[in-house]
């Protein structure tokens, strides 16, 4: 096991995760994964980048969709999990694309269960960022130039599909106190605020684990 700091985000829709994981990497000088991931599993898989982008966080129940993009050109044969449904395989290769980064590089990654990936690495830290509707809802409209009606859409349907993606394939709840280190309400403190709070209890957690080596 590495010693690196890896950092996980999980995010509501508009409560700027995205940024804060961005300004947190940025401040300790190490890479925020979050579209890159996608590309980054796609290389190391040998799958397309384009089946990532569509299937990313949006979990597939359907056993008949599964079949049908199985077809999909790919280049399977590298991949060794030619009898599993196409959603499975991506999730298994990002899976192992996480865990890999943990094991090279200290970094910030941003949602995709990559909190669940790594639960068994003493150097985690997972965050959750929430906000407030309005907040959430205000990002949204400044983010797409859209009417609030239309962010409002957006934030509902981005939220389920983060959430059915997470308790679909973690054995935890998504936004639940319970599955994550930290919870920060991003309204109440700001990003920057977010930003001081994550490394103050990453330093703690990493301090603390010192501590409890140095007793065994």
């Amino acid at each position: 096991m590495s010693g690196n700091l890896v950092i996980t985000i999980g995010r509501q829709c508009g409560s700027s995760g995205k940024i804060i994981g961005q300004k947190l990497a940025e401040e300790l000088g190490i890479k925020c994964y979050d579209k890159e991931l996608l590309a980054l599993s796609a290389k190391k898989s040998g799958l397309s980048e384009e089946l990532f982008q569509t299937h990313d966080e949006r979990p597939t129940n359907s056993f008949l969709y599964s079949l049908v993009m199985d077809t999909y050109p790919m280049g399977m044969a590298a991949s060794g999990h030619l009898d599993m449904p196409i959603n499975h395989k991506l999730f298994l290769a990002q899976f192992n694309t996480i865990k890999q980064l943990a094991e090279e590089e200290s970094c910030v990654i941003v949602g995709r269960c990559a909190d669940y990936a790594l639960a068994e690495n003493p150097n985690l830290v997972s965050v959750f960022i929430s906000a407030n509707d309005e907040d959430r809802i205000s990002s949204l409209k400044e983010l797409y130039q859209i009417e609030e009606g239309k962010a409002r859409d957006i934030m509902i349907k981005t939220d389920k599909k983060r959430s059915s993606y997470y308790n679909y394939y973690s054995d935890k709840k998504w936004g639940d106190v319970k599955s994550y280190d930290l919870c920060i309400n991003r309204s109440a403190v700001g990003v920057e605020g977010a930003v001081r709070i994550i490394r103050s209890f990453a330093d703690a957690k990493m301090k603390w684990n010192e501590e409890k080596k140095s007793k065994s």
